[in-house]
């Protein structure tokens, strides 16, 4: 094992040479490992330490390669075990506090994720499906066991919340009470997922629920779930574009559709809340948020995870609604993204050998460090996630929208 002492720290100022945005690439495989020992170092992180955020490196082409491929470097040679850390989580929120993102740009090759996201409209309708199924797709036995019940694959409530299950059935009931249901509306969900809201709003409130999502495998499982052969409750999950609903409800809620639009299409999607939402209803839109606004999101997650996706910032979102509709409440519940992952993650770990045969090890670090790294980010509050009631303009402020 390599490096199975804590570094000395570089006698050059190499940090200083190539920071802050790494124009050009150390030549010398010396030169890129005292550069990533120097960026960790200011992380409180050491190559060869004993703590639980101390990584081990295992092949000495790790340094070279996360200078050049920044995100999908570090991530990949993860997923090849060229290094390890006893608490990812913990490693990437000390990285990102430290701002280690920001001080590792990559190769042009990665600056060209820009380019192409400002040129191409990377989530068009011909693109959605795609973009969909890569990740919604790969099987319902992974995510059978990985979450709640009901299937609840979005940001939970730990308010008062002791476990998985209580946190989201906390978070459903709350944007239920938020846009104020009552028996008998009928409310449409935009990216539906397995159908948790719908079943949770028709179940409890006694409303009709129509949920879309371009994902085959969530339409089929959820409504065998919550339909004539499962619960029987008045829910219908179609397998629809946003774009191609029609009709209006009494309430719209979407809840994890907008991370998955992109910034060329969220003034669209926001038109379409405001198109299907009747004069006098409610909206809800359950997000997660960037905290500045970008074009792509991170390499490594829209190459193995998410393919086009990119979170919304509070500016992007406040230009797609600008004029068309009146935000009621704005609820930040990033902190408890933290909580959800890591639930999410030792559902995962324990139920892996279950469905191992489908899922190889190579599957199984990428996906630990997808859940891990996501949990350290939000912990370093990297991102947020936005709970925001919407009614049209004109309509007298609801009484109910400031549920907590």
């Amino acid at each position: 094992m390599l490096h199975d002492t804590p570094p000395q720290k570089p006698s050059s100022n190499l940090f200083q040479k190539f920071m802050p945005a790494l124009p050009t690439l150390p030549t010398r495989k010396s030169d890129a490992e005292a550069i990533v020992r120097e960026l960790f170092g200011h992380a409180d992180v050491q190559v060869g330490g004993t703590r639980e955020w101390d990584i081990k490196v295992h092949d000495q082409r790790f340094y070279e390669r996360v200078l050049r491929d920044a995100s999908i470097g570090f991530g990949e040679s993860y997923m090849e075990d060229w290094w390890e850390v006893p608490a990812l989580d913990v490693l990437i929120d000390k990285l990102f506090r430290a701002n280690i993102k920001q001080k590792i740009q990559g190769s042009w090759r990665l600056k060209a994720l820009t380019v192409k996201a400002l040129l191409l409209n990377l989530q068009a309708k011909t693109r959605s499906a795609g973009s969909v199924e890569a990740h919604y797709d790969i099987g319902n036995d992974l995510y059978t066991r990985m979450l709640d019940e009901r299937m609840v694959y979005t940001c939970g409530y730990w308010k008062t919340a002791k476990n998985l299950t209580e946190s989201q059935e906390a978070k459903l009931d709350l944007v239920c009470r938020k846009v104020g249901l009552e028996p008998g509306m009928r409310v449409l969900d935009l990216g539906c997922g397995w159908g948790g809201f719908a079943s949770w709003a028709a179940e409890k409130y006694g409303c009709s629920v129509l949920g879309v999502t371009l994902s085959k495998d969530q339409v089929s499982l959820g409504n065998e779930l919550w339909g004539p052969k499962g619960k029987k409750l008045d829910v219908e999950l179609r397998l629809c574009d946003y774009r191609d609903v029609k009709g209006t409800f009494d309430r719209v809620v979407s809840i994890g559709m907008m991370e998955h639009v992109g910034p060329k299409n969220y003034r669209d999607m926001m038109s379409v809340v405001d198109a299907r939402l009747k004069d006098d209803g409610v909206a809800l839109v359950h997000t997660i948020a960037n905290n500045k606004s970008l074009r792509h999101g991170t390499p490594w997650i829209e190459k193995y995870i998410f393919p086009n996706a990119v979170a919304p910032s509070l500016e992007q979102i406040g230009r797609a609604t600008s004029g068309m509709l009146v935000l009621e409440d704005l609820h930040n519940i990033g902190e408890d993204y933290d909580l959800t992952l890591m639930a999410w993650w030792e559902n995962f770990d324990r139920t892996y050998s279950e469905i191992s045969t489908k899922y190889n090890r190579k599957f199984y670090q990428m996906w630990k460090f997808y859940l891990l790294a996501a949990a350290g980010a939000a912990r370093a509050r990297d991102g947020q996630l936005f709970q925001m009631v919407f009614t049209k303009t004109g309509r007298a402020k609801p009484h109910f929208v400031h549920a907590r």
